[in-house]
This record gives structure tokens, C-alpha cells and sequence, in this order.
């Protein structure tokens, strides 16, 4: 538990110096803010925008929020895909704070040390737990977003002792060595059997030529995890992920943490000014290498599998994000709008978990004691919607509970 005013030396941190010396200034809001935004689209997921569209198909609008509530099925972004890298981000722009409210404590680096290990094998374990509430007993998959930033956050923080020019040096390494591998494994075959690895017949998204070597279950991150996951105890052999999300993709989700590594080291030394021309021209740069990358069959931007393409083309997409909510709410002053996206940034591993485990319950309960007019206000085509807002405000209601009694879970 803390307080407000406090640097959290959680994951929710943020801004909290303006310069070198020992006075601490006011949190960074607009970093509360983006976290805020960003476990807003995560949760705002009980809302329910497919099933709107489903039911009204001709509607432009709910066409486009549903496309926006979805993972993309494979190539490209949504706004929903934004979600992952960008808490990913935000964790490596809180690592800069962290590690300086520390040694003002006076920690030594081996406690330091001992703690981030702590944290990285309780983020990885609560993925887990995350993945098995629905099997009845253990499902050890790692591609839930706080195993994959667990098995990078050590490694992240080591490096936040390191030189800016090595720090881009090991974000250079990461990508290419990652790209390398994945470009030297085998591509499959014209006659190579996608059905028995979940991917339908109808499925339009594969590639071609080179960068085949990016298709879904069917490359050497699926490999891996045939191998890998079978090692531990499961009811039945491991074959494929529906989904076609990986394991060895906290490799690359790890340059990830390492471009918000840099963004929070480029706040801190600016402090109390915003960066704003760093964060465009990263966010320009990055995301321009990723499309000629993709546009020319090097490396194709892939979120489900994490490509060095897509960490750059996301990257750059959360600097674009953190020069918005710095201008908005640093530069423009729009702090009281930004009141209820705080609410929850300040408090994202209790949003998260929330997510996960309340839902169900929620909407259960809701149903059980107010049965379901209430939420055919607006006819049954919208019962969805309306049932989502009320898990939403129970949601927000319970973090804005916490945060007046300056209740934050951290880990």
C-alpha cells in the first residue's frame, strides 16, 4: 500500500522527479493517464462491440468499434492491439523512477536484484494462474501478458544500469538475433499441413516467399513450445495454440520494455519539460522501418507472434500515444478530464486482475438480482452493451474505492 504522492516502485509508477537533486515533484499524470487508457480498452472489452456489429452488420460505426475491440487475426493493428505493447512500454518507462527511488533509499543493487527476480517469477506465475481458471488443473502456457513481461523484466532492469548506446545496442541484438533465428528455421512447404497445427482451410492470411517464415504454427516459436510444453505437466500433449501466440515471444517484447526504457530515461532527464521532438521522431522512425520491413517481405509486423517488426511498428505507435497524453494533460492542462483514466492507471495490476476474474461473476449476479430488463432499456439488441457498462462502472467504481483510501496493489 502507499500513498499517491509517493514513487510506487511497482509496475504503476511514474514520474515522480523533475531533476537530480533530492526534491520530488508531482507524479507524471499523463503517464497515469495513458496506463489508465490503456487498461480501459482491456476492460472495456465486456462491452461487447462484436456482438453489436453482429447484429446490426450494415452499421458503419459499430463496423468500426468492433474491428477496434478485436485482435486483428494476424498481419496489421487495431487499437485493441495496442493494448499489450503499450502496458509492456509503460512498464519500461516506470523503470528509470524506480530504480532512482530506490538508491535514494539507500538499497543496495543485490537486494534491488533480488527484488526485480522476485516480481519477474510472481508476474510470470499470476500469468499462469490467469491461464488455468478455466482447466482443472495447471495450464502452463506463457503468452498471458504478465508472464511474457515476468521473463523480460529482469533482464530489462539490468540493462537500466547500462549506457543509453548499450542499451540500443541489446535492443539491436534482440531484434536481429530474434529476426536471424526465425529467418533460418525451415519455412513450410507448399504441401505442409496447416490443419493439423488449427489453422483452417479458409485461413487467407498466410505469406508468401520469404517471409513464410512468419506463418502462423508453423515456425520456429511453435517448434519451441512443441518441445518446451510438453515438459510440463499437462492432461494431454501440447500440439498447437489456437491463437498462435508463443512463448519465445517475450524475446522480442522485451525490445518492447526496452523503448519505453528509453522514453522514461528521456522524460527524466527533461523533466520538467516533455520531450515531445524525441517522441515523434522515434515514433516516426520506428514505425517506417516496420512497414518497409513488411512491405517488402523482411520481417512482417505480426502482434500475435511478436516480430521485431511489430515491435517496432507498436513501439512507435506508444511513443505517437505518450506525446499525445503529455500534450493533453502536461501541456494543455486537461488534468480533471483525466481524473477517471488516472483512477485506473494508478492502480493497473488491480484493473488487470479485475478484468480477469470479476466478469464472470459480475455479470452472473447482475442478471440473478435485476434479472434482464434493466438492460433491454434500449431493446435486446443492446442488452450486451448496456450489461457491459454496468460491469464497467462496478469496475471503475471499486478502483476509484481504492483509490480515495489509497489502497494500490503492487507487486
Amino acid at each position: 500500500m502507499m500513498d499517491t504522492a509517493t514513487l510506487p516502485d511497482a509496475i504503476p509508477a511514474s514520474r515522480a522527479s523533475t531533476s537530480s537533486s533530492s526534491a520530488v515533484a508531482p507524479r507524471n499524470i499523463s503517464v497515469d493517464a495513458y496506463r489508465g487508457f490503456v487498461m480501459l480498452l482491456m476492460m472495456g472489452e465486456v462491452l461487447q462491440f462484436a456482438a453489436i456489429h453482429k447484429a446490426t452488420p450494415g452499421n458503419l460505426i459499430w463496423r468500426i468499434l468492433a474491428y477496434n475491440q478485436t485482435h486483428v487475426e494476424w498481419a496489421g493493428m487495431s487499437l485493441h492491439d495496442t493494448i499489450q505493447p503499450s502496458f509492456t512500454f509503460l512498464v519500461g518507462v516506470s523503470l528509470p523512477y524506480s530504480v532512482h527511488s530506490r538508491l535514494k533509499k539507500g538499497q543496495s543493487f543485490a537486494k534491488m536484484l533480488a527484488h526485480t527476480l522476485w516480481r519477474s517469477v510472481l508476474l510470470i506465475a499470476l500469468g499462469v494462474l490467469l491461464r488455468s481458471l478455466a482447466s482443472t488443473q495447471t495450464n502452463f502456457t506463457f503468452e498471458d501478458t504478465l508472464s511474457q513481461i515476468g521473463f523480460g523484466y529482469t533482464f530489462a532492469f539490468l540493462l537500466s544500469f547500462c549506457r543509453p548506446r548499450w542499451q540500443w545496442t541489446a535492443l539491436a541484438v534482440i531484434l536481429f538475433g530474434y529476426w536471424a533465428a526465425w529467418a533460418l528455421y525451415p519455412a513450410p512447404g507448399a504441401d505442409f499441413n496447416y490443419a493439423a497445427v488449427g489453422v483452417p482451410l479458409d485461413w487467407h492470411h498466410n505469406f508468401t516467399g520469404f517471409a513464410a517464415h512468419w506463418n502462423k504454427n508453423s515456425n520456429l516459436g511453435q517448434a519451441f513450445d512443441l518441445w518446451f510444453l510438453n515438459l510440463l505437466p499437462r492432461p494431454e500433449r501440447f500440439l498447437y495454440n489456437g491463437g498462435g501466440y508463443l512463448t519465445l515471444s517475450f524475446i522480442p517484447t522485451l525490445g518492447t520494455m526496452l523503448l519505453g526504457l528509453t522514453a522514461g530515461q528521456w522524460l527524466r532527464a527533461s523533466a520538467p519539460q516533455i520531450p515531445f521532438r524525441k517522441f515523434l521522431i522515434a515514433g516516426a522512425t520506428l514505425m517506417a522501418s516496420a512497414l518497409i520491413l513488411h512491405a517488402t517481405g523482411i520481417c512482417p509486423i505480426v502482434k500475435r507472434i511478436w516480430t521485431p517488426g511489430w515491435t517496432l511498428f507498436s513501439g512507435g505507435a506508444c511513443f505517437f500515444f505518450l506525446a499525445l497524453f503529455s500534450w493533453l494533460i502536461e501541456t494543455k492542462g486537461y488534468r480533471r478530464i483525466a481524473f477517471p483514466l488516472v483512477v485506473v492507471g494508478v492502480n493497473s495490476i488491480a484493473a488487470y486482475l479485475m478484468a480477469h476474474l470479476w466478469e464472470d461473476f459480475l455479470v452472473r449476479n447482475l442478471y440473478t438480482n435485476l434479472g434482464h430488463l434493466p438492460f433491454q432499456v434500449f431493446g435486446t439488441i443492446y442488452e450486451p452493451l448496456m450489461m457491459g457498462i454496468a460491469v464497467l462502472a462496478i469496475y471503475w467504481l471499486a478502483l476509484h474505492w481504492m483509490y480515495r483510501r489509497k489502497v494500490f496493489l503492487r507487486i
